[in-house]
């Protein structure tokens, strides 16, 4: 048989074979407000700075200087405030992060844009991100899964509300109600949109069908202040009833969207960096530990987004702090400072705190910190910097499991 029959017989063969299906790749992402994410796009910039993340700044904007525009990742984010809550949803690009109405870009991004960005960089088929996150929300209240029971008050709890004559009962039933609510509502968007695909994925071809790739969980900060569920916080395993709830969080959000395996990533929480009180450090450890459990070993992984805190910005954040601790002072009377004896006028006060703030932050401090920092501490800074390489983070984790025998 010639040579050129053996080709086209060849050719022909591997044109009548299916092609190999690329389902969309879909990303859930969950959280409170630093889900949402509070660094605001003035602060790019400030990326640059640095030559290690200069090149990811690069991958953030387009040609013209804007914020990029991805070409096959796409987002749906539902958020609110209340019962108030609202989708926005298109190619994913910046103003994904906290927002004012849901509908709207509020100027500001969270982990999702450079996560988005990761992954359309390293997937061949499209990427559907679906986020949501509410500011203020725990872990062991508001996303509270099913299989780790009902909401239970410690004796600490119920002494103390005593002590302060409040209805039991009333607190109890409003603690019922409030329990699970932003997990049940989680699960009710994420249906939807996997239900209406094309919606908000132009792209989708429902012949190739859909994957639920991978999960992000950063949350943290509500259960982190709260002493009354965790009263002894500080000590170690101060916290193991997080690592309970997360654990169980885990399981139920894989059976109820029938994906036993898909890779899961906690964002474990990293506000005040290498300096973190006792407190933060306990928490870190239970956020992380769940991923340590046998039977999650190879498709659960904490990321420590302590490393990506701006320790120069918070360097700088104590100085304001100072400023601020000194306009406490004036209008106290503290006998240890200025306006002890209450003479000082409103004006006279303000020019001596703007004196006062001359001498504790440089103007090049001053500089950085308008360039880097947008928002306070419990939201990493508001510094984009933070959240960008926190969501790269995220995603090349979720690509290793991915890639992982």
């Amino acid at each position: 048989m010639k040579a050129s029959i053996v080709l086209s017989l060849v050719i022909a063969l591997t044109a009548a074979l299916p092609a190999e299906a690329k389902p969309l790749k879909v990303f859930i992402l969950a959280g409170q407000s630093n889900m949402e994410g509070h660094a605001k796009i003035e602060t790019f910039d400030y990326i640059g700075d640095d030559p290690a993340t200069a090149p990811l700044l690069k991958k953030m904007r387009g040609t013209d200087g804007e914020p990029r525009v991805c070409d096959h990742a796409y987002i749906s984010y539902f958020t609110g405030s209340g019962d108030d809550n609202g989708e926005g949803f298109g190619k994913l690009t910046a103003g994904y992060g906290s927002r004012r109405n849901p509908k709207e870009s509020g100027g500001k991004i969270g982990p999702e844009f450079t996560f988005g960005i990761t992954l359309d960089e390293a997937l061949d088929e499209p990427v559907l991100i679906i986020k949501t996150a509410w500011g203020g929300k725990s872990l062991n209240t508001d996303f509270r899964p099913p299989s780790a029971g009902p909401y239970v008050f410690n004796e600490m709890q119920l002494a103390n509300f005593q002590k302060q004559g409040k209805n039991i009962d009333e607190i109890k039933a409003e603690k019922a109600k409030q329990t699970g609510h932003y997990y049940r509502l989680m699960l009710q968007h994420v249906r939807a949109v996997l239900a209406d695909i094309k919606r908000v994925c132009p792209e989708y071809d429902a012949q190739q069908g859909y994957e639920l790739a991978g999960f992000v969980w950063f949350q943290g900060w509500n259960d982190l202040v709260d002493s009354g569920t965790y009263p002894n916080r500080a000590q170690p395993g101060g916290y193991d009833a997080y690592s309970e709830v997360m654990a169980h969080f885990i399981r139920d959000v894989r059976k109820d969207l029938n994906a036993p395996k898909m890779p899961f990533v906690i964002g474990v929480i990293g506000v005040g960096g290498a300096k973190a009180n006792p407190q933060t450090l306990e928490l870190r450890k239970a956020m992380a530990a769940p991923a340590s459990l046998p039977e999650f070993n190879g498709n659960v992984v904490a990321v420590q987004t302590a490393p990506f805190w701006s320790e120069e910005l918070a360097a700088i954040a104590d100085k304001h702090e100072k400023v601020r601790q000194m306009s406490f002072f004036l209008k106290s009377k503290h006998k240890d400072h200025a306006n002890k004896d209450g003479l000082m006028t409103d004006a006279q006060q303000r020019e001596y705190l703007k004196k006062y703030e001359a001498e504790v932050i440089t103007p090049a401090e001053a500089k950085t910190w308008k360039r880097g920092a947008s928002n306070a501490g419990y939201h990493y800074l508001g510094c984009a910097k933070t959240f960008a390489t926190m969501g790269e983070a995220f995603a090349k984790e979720l690509l290793k499991v991915r890639n992982s025998p």
